[in-house]
């Protein structure tokens, strides 16, 4: 994450881009504002993790719409919906598509703020998580096909003895496989091993399916 959060402003009202701008800079985030939804789409960089301050009505393209094209381009940052109308239908149509929270214009600048620190915090915990699957992927790929094997066999809970039976080699290259994954994946201990192989999305051997 970068030392100043980046928070993208989308609102065709000029007061309201304005005011919020200046409220979160002063907050310590790094913030863009865009007078419509064509331009937030046309200049956003999805490499960037970021949150979002949507407005629902605006002209040509609305909230909604806006949060289609991002759930189209695969862009999944916490968005805030804004309404200046008291449409509690559109709002929570927003809050069923994946924004994160909605606020009624005028809001109080302590409410906005408070909503910006939950959605960043959100964030962050997407943002580790992804890290974490990514790591613990690019470590099962290290595995060869054997040694994957007897990931899914520590994975299922299945003792070394048992783990032999299953692929038909000897407890002696079990233990020889197990020692190789420990490395490969840099697990101190088989907890970890495990957690990776969760996060990694390892199936576990089942005890006789190719049997």
């Amino acid at each position: 994450m970068p030392s100043r959060r980046t928070l993208h402003i989308v609102d065709d009202d000029d007061d309201v881009r304005e005011s919020a701008a200046l409220l979160l800079d002063a907050s310590g985030y790094s913030v863009t504002t865009y007078s419509s939804g064509f331009e937030f789409l046309e200049r956003l960089d999805p490499t960037i993790p970021a949150c979002v301050l949507l407005d629902i009505h605006m002209p040509q393209m609305d909230g909604l719409e806006v949060q289609r094209r991002l759930a189209e381009r695969g862009v999944a940052f916490p968005v805030i919906v804004l309404t200046g109308r008291g449409d509690i239908s559109i709002a929570v149509q927003a809050m069923k598509r994946g924004a994160f929270e909605f606020l009624e214009k005028p809001y109080l600048n302590e409410i906005l703020l408070e909503a910006a620190t939950d959605a960043f915090a959100k964030l962050e915990a997407v943002t580790e998580d992804r890290a974490v699957t990514a790591e613990a992927k690019a470590g099962v790929a290290r595995l060869t096909a054997r040694e994957k094997e007897v990931l899914q066999g520590l994975l299922a809970g299945l003792p070394n003895k048992l783990i032999a039976y299953e692929l038909e080699i000897s407890v002696r290259t079990v233990e020889i496989y197990r020692a190789n994954v420990m490395d490969k994946l840099n697990a101190k201990s088989l907890s970890t091993a495990v957690r990776i192989a969760l996060a990694a999305g390892v199936e576990q051997l089942i005890p006789g399916r190719d049997r």
